[in-house]
């Protein structure tokens, strides 16, 4: 259990890691560079809620990162599902569940960029 915990620890700590092992394994296997890019996407998003959750936490002195995260995910879900049910009077849940996670990783990625620079801005101010 303690080599798995380790392994997702530090492959949280660079999501791009994860991100390019799926994506040159996949390449190598698969040959289709959608689905490869794809499937690179949705693992590492699981990578990106951790990172982003922690670095929120240390940034902001908190305890509710991962909990921010979730919320806003299900905030996007509901209406993303809404727009879905306007548009074609049902929700499809596989469909739902693909864009919202798809969607988080966009986001996540973005916050991983935003929360790094402030959390290394913050730690050379503190060093001087």
């Amino acid at each position: 259990m303690g080599l798995l915990m380790d392994s997702v620890i530090t492959l949280s700590v660079i999501p791009i890691v994860p991100f390019l092992i799926v994506f040159f394994i996949g390449k190598g296997l698969k040959k289709d560079k959608k689905k490869t890019f794809m499937l690179a996407m949705d693992v590492t998003t699981f990578f990106l809620l951790l990172s982003v959750s922690a670095l929120f936490n240390n940034i902001f002195n908190s305890g509710f990162g991962f909990y921010l995260i979730l919320i806003i995910v299900l905030i996007s879900a509901g209406l993303i599902g809404g727009a879905q049910n306007r548009m074609k009077g049902k929700v499809d849940g596989k469909r739902l569940f693909r864009a919202v996670w798809r969607l988080s990783f966009f986001f996540m990625s973005f916050g991983y960029l935003l929360f790094m620079f402030v959390g290394l801005i913050t730690y050379i101010s503190q060093a001087m």
